[in-house]
């Protein structure tokens, strides 16, 4: 996530806001005032944001004050001219009391904001950092619109005020809200790191002029789709401006490719991965401590294999025990001129690469929009969604704002970095739903019946494997290595041997088990695509917009020498010369296929997973007609396929399976 987001209470802000964030993550000197400090620290000023602000008598862009900080953040919600509004009631005969009511924005709180940070890719700040003047502003300013976008979304969308007993009653604030943007430059490691830190006050007003606070928890459930959200328009945004292209890039085996700048270099990124190096270290001496934890009859405290929730705490401990102190901040021109030195002399890659990373992303991005066309099916998307978003989640149940955040990151996968329409994704929301969802809210409070709250599960389901189950590995002893003889107990580890070495079980990660799930359904939608002629291009190119670089076959071979079979390259996956007769007929969807070793990784992924997996309840409605087909894809493992609207376009042909018409062989184009 490129979003992160954190509550700020009024004691909070004297201690830390003010001191440190609003001077670019510096230590702020005593009675400095702020204005100088920002000077000092070479960052600019904090800016205002949002549509709250006409109801405040403040502007869109205009530099924030200390003396609003402290009135809206930190003395529990006032209006930032408070002091101004105490002063003009007192002189107008007003008593303290009603003076000091007059200055406040409703009740109290002692939460008074929350801090969203935003940050773009790793290779975005990277062009910021490395490039030109020119280049430096057109990312800046992608940046500063992706932001606002977000803004708007969540005053659109997401906020609400709670009133009422319990605050058993949301409405949208329909004037905005109001909030406060700052500008950092680097990381704690010293590295680059463009991000601001936006301070949201929870201060809003409703229709009858009161004023009410923002429910938080609706902002922290849609921190992942804001996410999505924001890096879909920087990543457009950017390269629109400078014709470049991203690509999807695995970072580690397992779970979701990242989409980067294309022609970036990874050892760039590593070297602005000092941080994460760090963490992974430490990492992995509290994965060993966890599974070699005993308590005092000399069992194992936690189970001998780390799951992912395991995983998540021991890296945000990792985290805390890593984190550096702060630096001194120092202007972005002594930082750029450091850190292209820095990079040519430290990162491993060629200095002519570094000076010319513009032009190097450039020619990567001419290749791959000549070989990826943005083709985005509706359909298929809605079905990568949904498998996805089925399996990733515990219990196979999830809200429409699971199902944004992941249309979202499915359609910057398949752009590659170009804008789309707007709408595109809540259209690929309701395709799942209305296609691939069933339902199964049961309503208990005003909060349950509002479509965001809404529950859902897939129409298709996931059953674990049989009954019986394979005792977990438990972990080795980490002073002992292997012997060569399986009968002899292992040897004595040296005292210097890397703990890196040492050999921790892992629950296997689910996103393989979403590719999977994806591949099976897909299958059936493109065997019923057969009957839309002329639809069978667009499946294939979306899929192959889908794909990452390094499955992509290579480019098609001259006519002349048509005939021949093309060489097998690196991860080679279509098979070009169905693909080439599927341009020529554009009615057959079979041409694309995935491997046969990424297949079998995929499923032994999932076989592996299937221990955790839990039979799931049939909730179809009762006198439903049986007319679902089952076929086994791993073993033990089932997919269920329901056969209503497997195709979501209406007029569509929609053959249903029943047992009179149901395929003797596994499908055809499927991962079984």
């Amino acid at each position: 996530m490129t979003v992160d987001i954190r509550v700020v209470r009024a004691g909070q802000m004297y201690r830390y806001y003010l001191r440190e964030t609003v001077v670019g993550d510096g230590r702020r000197p005593a009675r400095t005032p702020l204005r100088a400090a920002q000077e000092q620290a070479g960052v600019p000023v904090g800016r205002w944001m949002g549509r709250g602000l006409a109801v405040l008598g403040l502007a869109s862009g205009e530099e924030v004050t200390e003396a609003q900080l402290r009135n809206l953040f930190g003395e529990r919600g006032r209006h930032p001219y408070a002091d101004r509004i105490e002063a003009d009631r007192l002189a107008a005969g007003d008593s303290p009391k009603q003076a000091f009511k007059a200055g406040a924005l409703g009740r109290r709180v002692t939460v008074t904001g929350v801090d969203f940070v935003f940050r773009p890719q790793p290779t975005v700040y990277l062009l910021w950092a490395l490039g030109d003047e020119e280049t430096c502003r057109v990312i800046e300013a992608a940046h500063e619109r992706a932001i606002e976008r977000v803004l708007e979304w969540i005053e659109d969308e997401v906020a609400v005020i709670r009133y009422g007993k319990d605050g058993i009653y949301r409405v949208r604030p329909p004037g905005g809200l109001v909030a406060a943007r700052f500008r950092h430059y680097e990381a704690r490691s010293g590295r680059p790191l463009l991000h601001d830190h936006l301070l949201l006050s929870v201060k809003g007003q409703r229709l009858d002029g009161k004023w009410g606070s923002i429910h938080t928890l609706a902002l922290h459930e849609n921190t992942v789709a804001a996410s999505a959200l924001y890096n879909e328009i920087v990543a457009s945004e950017v390269c629109e401006a400078l014709g470049l292209a991203t690509e999807p890039r695995t970072v580690t085996p397992g779970r979701r490719p990242v989409m980067e700048i294309a022609g970036v270099p990874h050892e760039l990124i590593r070297w602005t991965s000092r941080r994460s190096d760090q963490i992974a270290a430490c990492l992995t001496e509290l994965e060993h401590e966890y599974v070699t934890a005993v308590d005092d009859d000399g069992e194992l405290r936690f189970l001998p294999v780390v799951s992912e929730r395991a995983r998540a705490k021991l890296n945000a401990i990792a985290a805390r025990r890593t984190r550096p102190s702060k630096q001194s901040a120092r202007p972005l021109a002594q930082l750029r001129a450091w850190w292209e030195a820095s990079a040519i002399l430290t990162s491993g890659v060629a200095a002519d690469v570094i000076t010319s990373l513009l032009e190097y992303a450039r020619a990567a991005a001419a290749a791959i929009r000549a070989r990826v066309a943005a083709v985005v099916d509706v359909a298929l998307a809605a079905v990568d969604v949904a498998a996805t978003v089925f399996v990733m989640n515990a219990g196979g149940c999830f809200h429409r704002r699971h199902l944004l955040a992941e249309a979202r990151r499915h359609l910057a996968l398949v752009l590659r970095g170009r804008r789309r329409d707007p709408g595109l994704d809540d259209q690929v929301v309701a395709a799942v739903i209305s296609t691939h969802c069933l339902d199964i809210s049961e309503p208990k409070t005003v909060r349950g019946r509002e479509a965001g709250y809404r529950l859902y599960t897939a129409r298709w389901a996931l059953s674990d494997l049989p009954a019986r189950r394979r005792p977990p590995t438990l972990a080795p002893d980490p002073d002992r290595q292997p012997s060569a003889d399986p009968d002899e107990p292992p040897a004595h580890r040296s005292p210097g041997q890397d703990a890196g070495e040492w050999e921790i079980p892992r629950i296997p990660l689910q996103y393989e088990r979403a590719g999977l799930a994806g591949a099976v359904v897909r299958a059936q939608l493109r065997t019923t695509a057969t009957a839309v002629r002329g639809r069978g291009y667009d499946v294939v190119a979306h899929q192959q917009a889908a794909m990452p670089e390094q499955l992509l076959a290579p480019p098609a071979a001259d006519a002349e020498h048509d005939d021949q079979k093309p060489a097998a390259g690196r991860g080679e996956a279509i098979d070009m010369t169905a693909l080439r007769a599927l341009r020529e007929s554009r009615t057959d969807v079979e041409a694309l296929d995935l491997t046969a070793d990424r297949l079998r990784r995929l499923q032994d992924g999932f076989a592996k997973a299937g221990d955790a997996a839990r039979v799931r309840a049939d909730r179809t409605a009762a006198g439903r007609p049986a007319t679902e087909w089952t076929r086994w894809c791993a073993p033990g493992a089932v997919a269920r396929i329901d056969d209503a609207r497997l195709h979501p376009r209406s007029g569509a042909h929609r053959p249903e399976w029943t047992s009179s018409n149901q395929p003797d062989g596994p499908l055809h184009g499927s991962v079984c």
